[in-house]
């Protein structure tokens, strides 16, 4: 029994190494290259090689060798053990045909000899391939090529690229938590490995092959982390070229010339699936650290960021909820409902509609009324500038927390990344270059050489991105538009209906039929918008990814704005303002009337406009859409693999790691996931005066949104590539844009759109006992009933000679009958003036806010002041170590330099002597295909 255990968890040992790693079981499989066979290759194997043995098809470290031993063949390189075994033959790749079978495509002919010369490049960079012999047999399918980069290659990239790595010296730097809190909180945290050695935080440096001593290397194989590994491998990628094959540079512009199909780094994940990526770790505090290693700095910042986010919702939403109850404890003592539900007022309000509609009582919208009270009290106003203010504090926050991660991740100086150009802006570039050598054939060659696209290039591009905006913004509008006519339409016909019981339902009705159709023109449009968004940036030709993604987000933000915030805005600020008086209404199509505001104001209904399409949004877009969409996908390839696999008959063998992987959808970026939180940022902001409960459904969605991108993003995308990122970057301009907007949105929604600032004219100014009491009949002004236009009179008027309308209008019987009066103005004043008040206490509140709490903490700035101090000594002693040893007398034997010279100088070169058998043979002649 113990004999069959061990052989079982061997096998299982055997195979999770074969998906990660050579075949040898010992080298990482740092990144892989995925290319479509399409024709049969052939690979001479060497007499007296079994095919067990040579498995794999090219194996190297640096070079083709003329004769490489069968270990070499079988996936260990130069540097490794074996190398110097006894020759086995001759190992070589035909390209061109396959043992007897027709010749290939020229197409694919000429991707066989570009990948060719890359893979070659590749190995003149350093890193180790290895590939299935099976390639040589497979007519059809996706073929895969693991890289590896060796220790070598990894010094030499992390010291190129500055990567900054602890040293064996500790900073001191602790967490500030107390005893009792973190053991009140260990609940709540995930169970990561190391976690407590991660409290202490190591001093780093920028790696350097002349300092390996300094730092604490235990081992190499797991001193640069996978992700770290990952990157190392996509730069020389990205920079390798293909010189007599083509002119190109970089894998993306191979992948975008369908010379391979995608490039990706493996995923590896156990502690994140099982502490990160599962809706049952909802309340533990996410693994950051270990995301930030996983996925690199620039999506440990997004989840980061949306941890900080939601974190902070919760006291918005306990005072959401605090500010409803108030609403739902004061609604039966609120004078204005109770005055417009009391059916011994006897308030006749003029018809809804010309003709068919009849004059109604004020008492029947009673229940409207309450409802409005709900959301429209004076605790509203507190609300919105609590979140004006918590708007700041959670930027504010956000900037601490971020310069912490900053530091405890080692980004702090680092410099940006350089780009190569886009796949795109080199083939416009080259075609441009193309036409400029036509040109100038028969002309004398002094022109200078093209290096660049000039904004003549890009004219058309921006040309066509202005009108198709312009465009898109029409469509916006047209859909808002086409919702207005759906609703006085369906208005004027239910109003014509003889049935009593459709009458009194129309407003419900219209209202929830029209929101729901606004909320399914929001979606279509949304993803319509994201799709020209990108279309868009392309006719752009941006340069680099960076500026690609910046132009992305500001058109795709612009455009989706405006589809989501549209139809809230016409209802906040534009409904019921153009409708007219009675006898002088505003027409549309000279038919029908424009809509007015509910009698309890239209705060009721933009408190359900708001609602539904915040709720339908999180719920269809950000949860179906994102679920149900990539397992679609994800069924759909493979059930193509499957058809696929049975009629070329392949051979079963147990999937791979990156067949896996591949099988996965790629990553296209954190805009998506950026932007839908914007957009919930908006909701929960701009018009929260209206609706104090948004908060708390804003929470709820990003509790599971928080675990749905985790798993999709550890189960359904290939694994990115890790990128480093100092900040959020353009996201953080967006959101504090958007929170200066708040305040001038809430400040008009207060003052415009609810009853709050008439209420307070009425108490102040014009009522007799200084309460509420008469304050509807404030409001209604007088209409004579014989003052129609002819054939919008009510068909059944009975005794009816007087009817009243919510507006500050003179009676019919003064001399200005049905000017504005005294009392607007009045009011329109006060309303003017709560806005200024109320924006400049705000943003005077937010300085005091942003002045109190400091950007930088003040232990961050301590800390970074000793690990200078620290870094400062570390180097001093070392050189003045080396100054000792230099001025050491000579002993003898040692050569001048004593014991401890040569054990440090051997700590360095015994990472970076290479065997001469294994050098390049023409190493200055070749090293033009690598651009360093």
């Amino acid at each position: 029994l113990f004999s069959e255990y061990l052989t079982v968890y061997f096998t299982f040992l055997l195979i999770s190494l074969e998906g990660l790693y050579f075949s040898d079981g010992r080298r990482k499989v740092d990144y892989v290259l995925v290319f479509h066979q399409r024709r049969h290759s052939s690979i001479r194997c060497p007499v007296g090689t079994s095919v067990s043995q040579d498995r794999l098809s090219i194996v190297s470290n640096g070079n083709f060798p003329q004769s490489v031993s069968s270990d070499a063949v079988a996936g260990r390189g130069g540097g490794m053990p074996g190398e110097e075994a006894a020759n086995a033959g001759e190992v070589f790749m035909e390209l061109g045909f396959a043992g007897g079978s027709e010749p290939t495509e020229p197409a694919d002919h000429e991707m066989r000899l570009i990948r060719q010369e890359f893979e070659a490049n590749l190995l003149e960079a350093g890193l180790e391939i290895e590939r299935d012999k099976e390639v040589s047999v497979k007519a059809h399918g996706p073929s895969f090529t693991r890289l590896h980069a060796p220790w070598p290659v990894l010094c030499r990239e992390a010291e190129f690229l500055k990567i900054k790595v602890p040293t064996k010296t500790e900073s001191g730097f602790g967490s500030s938590m107390s005893t009792i809190w973190r053991k009140l909180n260990q609940p709540f945290q995930p169970k990561v490995p190391h976690q407590d050695h991660e409290r202490t935080k190591f001093l780093s440096h920028c790696f350097s092959r002349d300092k390996l001593h300094l730092y604490n290397i235990t081992s190499k194989d797991t001193f640069f982390d996978n992700a770290t590994r990952g990157r190392i491998v996509y730069e020389i990628l990205r920079r390798t070229v293909c010189v007599r094959t083509c002119q190109t540079i970089g894998i993306s512009t191979l992948i975008a010339k369908g010379v391979y199909d995608a490039a990706f780094p493996l995923h590896d994940v156990s502690v994140l699936h099982e502490e990160w990526a599962r809706y049952s770790a909802f309340y533990k505090y996410q693994p950051i650290d270990l995301v930030r290693k996983y996925f690199g700095e620039k999506i440990g910042l997004y989840f980061a960021w949306l941890g900080v986010y939601t974190q902070l919702l919760i006291p918005a939403s306990i005072v959401g909820i605090i500010v409803f109850g108030y609403g739902v404890a004061t609604v039966d003592t609120d004078i204005p409902s109770l005055e417009m539900c009391d059916e011994r007022l006897n308030f006749t309000m003029c018809p809804l509609c010309d003709g068919a509609c009849d004059f109604w009582q004020l008492s029947t919208a009673c229940g409207t009324a309450r409802a409005s009270h709900l959301f429209d009290n004076p605790a509203t106003v507190f609300f919105a500038i609590f979140m004006s203010l918590w708007a700041v504090l959670f930027l504010e926050h956000w900037k601490r927390r971020q310069i912490s991660l900053s530091f405890s991740w080692d980004l702090t100086g680092i410099e940006e990344d350089e780009e190569h150009p886009r796949p795109r802006y080199e083939t416009i570039l080259l075609q441009k270059r193309q036409r400029k050598q036509k040109k100038k054939k028969n002309k004398k060659k002094n022109e200078t050489a093209i290096d660049k696209l000039t904004w003549k290039d890009r004219l058309p591009g921006y040309f066509i991105n202005v009108s198709s905006i312009l465009f898109m913004f029409g469509l916006t509008f047209s859909a808002v538009f086409g919702v207005i006519v759906y609703r006085i339409t369906v208005s004027a016909l239910m109003a014509m209906s003889p049935d009593p019981e459709t009458k009194s339902n129309v407003r419900v009705t219209v209202t929830a039929t029209a929101v729901i159709i606004n909320l399914v023109v929001i979606l279509i449009l949304d993803e319509i918008y994201g799709a020209v968004a990108v279309w868009l940036t392309e006719l752009e030709i941006p340069k680099t990814e960076t500026n690609f993604e910046e132009r992305l987000i500001l058109k795709a933000f612009l455009l989706k704005f405006m589809n989501a915030y549209a139809p809230i805005f016409y209802v906040a600020f534009f409904k019921g303002r153009f409708a007219g008086r009675p006898g002088n209404y505003v027409y549309v199509f000279n038919d029908y009337r424009m809509e007015e505001c509910a009698p309890g104001g239209c705060l009721i209904e933009l408190c359900i406009q708001l609602s539904i399409i915040m709720l339908g949004k999180q719920l269809i877009q950000n949860n179906i859409f994102e679920i149900g969409i990539p397992k679609l996908k994800k069924l759909v390839r493979a059930l193509k693999d499957k058809g696929s696999a049975e009629t070329e008959k392949e051979e079963e063998r147990p999937p791979q790691q990156w067949n896996l992987d591949h099988a996965l959808a790629a990553f296209e970026g954190l805009t998506p996931e950026y932007m839908e939180m914007i957009i919930q940022f908006g909701f929960v902001s701009l018009f929260v005066a209206s609706f104090p409960l948004a908060p708390l459904f804003a929470l709820l969605n990003n509790v599971i949104e928080i675990r749905l991108d985790a798993k999709k993003f550890v189960t359904e995308l290939r694994r990115p590539v890790a990128i480093r990122a100092k900040d959020i970057g353009i996201w953080y301009n967006i959101l504090s844009g958007m929170g200066k907007f708040s305040v001038i949105i809430n400040a008009f929604v207060i003052s415009f759109t609810s009853d709050f600032i008439p209420r307070l004219v009425y108490q102040y100014t014009y009522s007799q006992t200084g309460t509420m009491h008469g304050f509807i009949d404030y409001t209604l002004s007088y209409f004579n009933v014989s003052n129609f236009k002819p054939g919008t009179a009510p068909q059944n008027s009975g005794d009816i000679t007087v009817c009243r309308y919510k507006d500050y209008r003179e009676p019919p019987w003064s001399p200005d009958a049905y000017q504005f009066s005294k009392q607007y103005w009045c009011v329109l004043a006060a309303r003017l003036a709560f806005v200024i008040l109320f924006q400049n206490l705000v943003m005077f509140l937010s300085l005091v806010v942003a002045w109190v709490i400091p950007d930088v903490p003040k232990t961050i700035m301590e800390q970074l002041k000793r690990e200078k101090k620290l870094l400062v000594d570390v180097f001093l002693r070392e050189e003045k170590e080396k100054f000792q040893l230099i001025q050491r007398p000579t002993q003898a034997g040692d050569g001048g330099g004593g014991p401890r010279a040569r054990c440090r100088a051997a700590s360095f070169s015994q990472f970076t002597r290479k065997n001469p058998s294994t050098l390049p043979r023409n190493e200055n002649e070749n090293s033009r295909h690598t651009a360093v």
